[in-house]
């Protein structure tokens, strides 16, 4: 009986033991391995994704405003208009300009044998330089040509703006460097500098003037024309009595033209008579 009693303690023992060497149990809090590295990995916050340069740029561009540069257009042209009328086609002109609130830069009229003509420089607005060509063509006359040519200057006109906006921080900064000078040498340098960026910042001011006159006004050089009646019979058959009306016409001008011609060569016309002159009189010695 004993000895059964000491064999199932013994059997029992044996099961504690083996149960107890078999338990995972490494925490002396009584958590187990695995669940200390469950409980790491929730507490460390995930790290954040790197961003890839172009990310990081099409970022940046989106944050920063869009720079929008305006366009600095010049637009110039030349243009002949035929009229029948030519007073009539000035006035219309004339009208047309004080719609569009343009101005004449220089006129000048010409009353040549075949034609009567007015040069006109005229400068238009420049939002308004393409409706004054369509009713310069439809209500003045017929266009016997027409040549628009443009030009860029948008560069041009951010490098001034840029070297002027420069000139005025360094005057700024000599104007402040001229308070501080304490010996005449120093002033008189200081003074001689500023009066160097005075002029150059009047010279930029000067060409950003003219670039924006020429921005805002276009120039258009203009031909107004009528041909004189006896003109025409140069272009059509006619009749008989135009051809000899014609004729006569033409007739005359060159009489006109050849006396001016012989009046142009009178010093000739003295030389001519002097040697003319002493070789006669030396032929009739020669004869003696």
């Amino acid at each position: 009986m004993r000895l059964s009693k000491i064999a199932i303690v013994l059997i029992l023992g044996f099961i504690l033991t083996t149960c107890r060497s078999k338990s995972p149990s490494n925490f002396e809090g009584g958590g187990t391995a695995m669940d200390l590295t469950q409980s790491t990995e929730l507490a460390t916050p995930p790290a954040p994704e790197a961003k890839t340069a172009e990310q990081s740029l099409t970022e940046n561009q989106a944050i920063q405003p869009e720079i929008v540069v305006e366009r600095k257009i010049i637009r110039n042209g030349s243009a002949e208009v035929r009229v029948n009328d030519i007073g009539e086609g000035k006035r219309q002109v004339d009208s047309l300009l004080k719609k569009y609130k343009g101005y004449y830069a220089g006129e000048v009229y010409n009353n040549m044998d075949v034609t009567h003509s007015y040069s006109l420089s005229i400068r238009i607005p420049a939002g308004a330089f393409d409706n004054f060509l369509n009713e310069l063509g439809n209500g003045v006359g017929e266009i016997a040509y027409k040549n628009i040519n443009s030009q860029d200057v948008t560069e041009q006109f951010i490098d001034l703006e840029t070297r002027l906006k420069n000139k005025r921080n360094y005057m700024v900064s000599y104007r402040a460097l001229l308070q501080q000078a304490r010996s005449v040498k120093d002033i008189l340098d200081i003074e001689e500098k500023i009066r160097v960026i005075e002029e150059e910042i009047e010279s930029a001011e000067g060409k950003l003037k003219y670039l924006n006159n020429q921005v805002d006004y276009s120039t258009l050089e203009l031909q107004i024309t009528r041909k004189n009646d006896y003109s025409k019979y140069s272009r059509i058959p006619g009749t008989f009595t135009e051809k000899l009306k014609l004729s006569f016409a033409k007739g005359w001008f060159g009489l006109v033209s050849f006396s001016l011609f012989v009046v142009r060569l009178w010093a000739f016309w003295i030389i001519a008579g002097i040697l003319f002159y002493f070789i006669r009189k030396r032929l009739r010695r020669n004869k003696k």
